[in-house]
Formats: structure tokens, sequence, C-alpha cells
């Protein structure tokens, strides 16, 4: 079920916010182009969750850390559990690369754990991190990084 729930958040930011259709204005409306797309109503739901907990998460934590300052995040047993050493391994690489902040990263942990499903892998949390950046005032750049990351590979401002 995760994958599903990947999937129409996928679809949602490549149709909509980074295609050609424009968002539509209410969510019944976004709902019904999703179910035509083939999608089923309860990971439509899911998604819509996530996306509003993403939101209110966002808007819940302050930036109350200095970026000079460095620190090591140890995950926990279920963290480890759902995050392989791959996907932890990028998650560290974004962050020493300045693509992640230490809330951003925090974000993108909270909301892979927060799918109902087994494992994910380090596509599923580049697109998570990609939905976190993607409304966190300042973090363009890094927005920019991470998608150029997804559709391309490693960007050469990482090199």
């Amino acid at each position: 079920m995760n994958e599903n729930i990947i999937d129409v958040l996928i679809y949602i930011y490549e149709t909509y916010m980074d295609g050609d259709q424009p968002v539509p204005p209410d969510q019944i409306l976004m709902q019904e182009q999703l179910l035509d797309a083939g999608f089923q109503q309860i990971e439509i739901n899911k998604a819509f969750d996530w996306l509003d907990e993403l939101a209110w998460r966002q808007g819940s934590m302050s930036g109350n850390f200095d970026p000079r300052q460095v620190s090591m995040r140890v995950y926990t047993e279920q963290e480890m559990q759902r995050l392989d050493l791959e996907t932890r391994s990028m998650l560290l690489f974004l962050e020493q690369n300045g693509v992640l902040d230490p809330i951003s990263r925090e974000l993108v942990i909270e909301r892979a754990t927060a799918l109902e499903s087994g494992e994910l892998d380090a596509d599923d949390v580049k697109w998570i991190a990609l939905l976190v950046l993607m409304n966190q005032p300042g973090q363009e750049a890094a927005f920019n990084v991470m998608q150029d990351l997804i559709y391309d590979g490693i960007p050469d401002a990482l090199h």
C-alpha cells in the first residue's frame, strides 16, 4: 500500500506542481481527477492526510538550530527498520551537502516513517525530501538540487 500512496504523491507533484495542469480549485475536484487516473479512494485519502500532516508539521517546527553546529543523528530501531542503510546514507549525504538542514532532515524522516508499510528505499525517500523542501521558505536552491537528483542523478553542484 505504501507504494501506492507514494505513487499518488508523485502523480500529484508531477501533474499539478511540475506539470502543465493547473491545480484544481478544490480537493474534491482533485480527488475526482485522481480517481479517473486509476488511484483508489483510500490511497488518495491517505495521500491527502499525509500532505496535510506535512503542512502542519512544517508550520509547527521552528528554526531554533545553529547551522554551524555539527550533530550526529541516531536512528531509532523503528526508523532503522523502515529506512535501510542506503537510505540513511543518502540522508546523511544530503545533509552534509547542504540540501537538507536538520529540520528538513527530521521532517523527511518523520514523513517517511508515517507511511504505513515496510522498508522504504532511497528513491521513495528522495521523493519525500522533494515534497518536504517544496514549500519551505528559503529552501528553493535545495529544492532545485533535490529535483535534479531525482530526475538526473547526482547534480554537479554536489560533486
